[in-house]
C-alpha cells in the first residue's frame, strides 16, 4: 500500500475547486448543446440537466462524506474496499476508468473538431471512412498532438498540471458568461420554442448524456494524498463544484436557446459558438467562444488524466492490476506509467474520427452510473458496519442520503438498457463498454479476495486535521 510521503501534498484549495469545476465542464457544452434542445426542447434540455443534476448533488454528498473518512488516493476504489472487499472494489475501480478514459478520448477527438471551425479547410490526407465521416490525417495529427502535450504535462507534476487548470478555468468561466449575460440582452425569448419536444424520449435522451457531463466531481477523491488542505473543507468543496457545473449547463442552454432559432441551431455546427456570434452580431465573438471551448477540452483532459492514472495506481498497489501501474516517478511523484497508458490510449482515439465523440458520451456514462451505485451503496453499508468511522464531512444523521443516490443511480442505468428510448446505440457503444469489461474480466479473475479492509485502521492522515 502506499505511504503518506509517497505523493506531494501540493494542491490548495483553489486548485482542487478548478481541477473539479474544469473537469466537468470540458467541451461538451460548446458542441452538444444544439443537440441538447433538439432533442428536448429548450425547457426540456434544462430539466434533464437538473435531474441529472440532482442525481449528482446525492452521490456527490456520499463521496464528500467518505472521502474525508478514507481521504486515500483511488477515493471509491477504497470505499468499496471498506465495504464489500476487493471484487466489488475492482469493478467500481475499472468502471470509473472507462468513465475517465472515455473523457480523456473524448477531448482528443473534440480538439481537432474545434479547430476544424476556425480553419474549415485544413483536413487533407484522406485516411479512412467511420459510420459515414472521412477521416484525414490533418485532422488526426491535431488530436495526437495535443494528447502528447497534455500527457506530458501531467507526467512532470501535479502542481504544473493544476496551475494550467487554474488558468484555462478562467478563461472558460470568463468567456462562458459572456455568453450567458449577452444572451440576456440581446436574445430573444420566442427563440426557445419548441420549450419541449421528443415527449419522454427526447427528456430520457438528454439525461443519459448528464452523468458523462457532470463526471469530474469523483476527481477529488483520486487525489486525497496530494491536497493540502483540512478534512471538513474537501467535502464542501466537492459540492460547490457540483453546484457550480449545474448551473453552467443550465444557463448555457439558455442562452443558446434564446441567441438561436429553430432554423439556426439545426444549421449551426457548433451551436454554442454560432449563439456568441449571433448575440454580439459578429462572427470575431464566435471564435473568441471557441478559444473558452478549447480551455475546456484542456481543462477535462487534463483533470481526468490525474483521475485516472491515480485510480490504475490504487488498483496496482492492491494487486488487481500489473505492479508496473503503481510506480511513482521518484522526482515528479506522479504515477508515470498510467499517465503513460492513459495518454497512449488517447493519441490513438483521434483514428476513429468524429462519430466517436457520441459512442463515448453514451458508452462512458453508463459505466460511470455503475460506479455510482456502488459508492452510493458503499456508504450505506459503512453506515451500518463502520458506525465510529472518524466523519469529519457527514451526510445527514441517517443513510437516507446513500439510499436516494442508489436509487437514483439504479433509474439512470435503466435508462442505458435496451428497449428504453435512450438506450446505448448497437454496434459501436455496447461494443466499447463490452470491449471494456472482457478486458477486465481477465484482471478481475486473478485478483487477491480480500472480503473488507477496516477504514478505521487503514486510512491514511495525508489530509491535514
Amino acid at each position: 500500500m502506499s505511504k503518506q510521503n509517497d505523493f506531494s501534498r501540493v494542491l490548495s484549495r483553489a486548485d482542487v475547486i478548478v481541477l473539479a469545476f474544469g473537469a466537468m465542464i470540458g467541451w461538451g457544452w460548446v458542441v452538444l448543446s444544439g443537440n441538447w434542445i433538439t432533442k428536448a426542447g429548450s425547457v426540456g434540455a434544462m430539466i434533464a440537466f437538473l435531474i441529472g443534476g440532482i442525481m449528482v448533488t446525492f452521490v456527490g454528498l456520499v463521496y464528500s462524506e467518505l472521502t474525508t473518512a478514507m481521504p486515500k488516493t483511488g477515493g471509491a476504489h477504497h470505499f468499496a474496499l471498506a465495504a464489500f472487499g476487493s471484487r466489488a472494489a475492482f469493478v467500481v475501480s475499472w468502471s470509473i476508468l472507462l468513465g475517465y478514459v472515455s473523457v480523456v478520448a473524448f477531448e482528443a477527438v473534440a480538439l481537432p473538431t474545434v479547430i476544424e471551425y476556425i480553419f474549415p479547410n485544413y483536413q487533407v490526407g484522406y485516411m479512412w471512412t467511420i459510420a459515414g465521416w472521412d477521416v484525414h490525417f490533418s485532422w488526426v495529427a491535431v488530436g495526437m498532438i495535443g494528447s502528447v502535450i497534455v500527457t506530458w504535462i501531467n507526467y512532470i507534476g501535479v502542481k504544473q498540471a493544476a496551475i494550467l487548470q487554474l488558468v484555462l478555468t478562467l478563461l472558460l468561466a470568463v468567456v462562458g458568461l459572456c455568453l450567458i449575460f449577452g444572451s440576456t440582452i440581446g436574445g430573444e425569448v420566442k427563440n426557445m420554442d419548441p420549450l419541449f419536444t421528443g415527449g419522454m424520449a427526447g427528456l430520457m435522451g438528454v439525461m443519459i448524456m448528464t452523468p458523462f457531463m457532470f463526471v469530474g466531481f469523483d476527481v477529488i477523491p483520486q487525489m486525497a494524498e496530494e491536497m493540502n488542505i483540512q478534512k471538513k473543507t474537501v467535502g464542501r468543496v466537492l459540492l460547490l463544484s457540483v453546484g457550480l457545473a449545474v448551473l453552467w449547463y443550465v444557463f448555457i442552454i439558455l442562452g443558446v436557446s434564446l441567441s438561436l432559432n429553430k432554423g439556426q441551431l439545426a444549421a449551426a455546427s457548433l451551436p454554442t459558438a454560432d449563439a456568441m456570434g449571433a448575440v454580439f452580431g459578429s462572427p470575431l465573438f464566435s471564435k473568441i467562444l471557441i478559444l473558452g471551448g478549447i480551455a475546456g477540452i484542456l481543462t477535462s483532459w487534463n483533470a481526468f488524466i490525474i483521475g485516472g492514472s491515480r485510480v490504475m495506481y490504487a488498483m496496482a498497489q492492491d494487486g488487481m492490476l500489473p505492479k508496473w501501474f503503481g510506480e511513482l516517478h521518484p522526482k515528479y511523484k506522479t504515477p508515470k506509467n498510467a499517465v503513460l497508458l492513459i495518454g497512449l490510449l488517447a493519441t490513438f482515439c483521434p483514428l476513429l474520427g468524429r462519430p466517436a465523440l457520441e459512442w463515448l458520451v453514451d458508452a462512458g456514462g453508463l459505466s460511470i452510473v455503475i460506479a455510482y451505485f456502488i459508492v452510493s451503496v458503499s456508504f450505506v453499508v459503512l453506515r451500518k458496519t463502520q458506525p465510529d468511522l472518524e466523519r469529519p464531512f457527514r451526510a445527514g444523521k441517517s443513510k437516507i442520503v446513500g439510499i436516494l443516490a442508489s436509487i437514483l443511480s439504479i433509474g439512470f442505468i435503466v435508462l442505458y438498457m435496451p428497449g428504453m428510448p435512450a438506450s446505448l446505440v448497437w454496434p459501436f457503444e455496447w461494443l466499447i463498454f463490452g470491449a471494456w469489461w472482457i478486458v477486465g474480466l481477465i484482471f478481475f479473475i486473478q485478483i487477491p479476495k480480500v472480503r473488507r479492509i477496516n477504514p478505521i485502521t487503514t486510512t491514511n492522515q495525508s489530509l491535514k486535521e
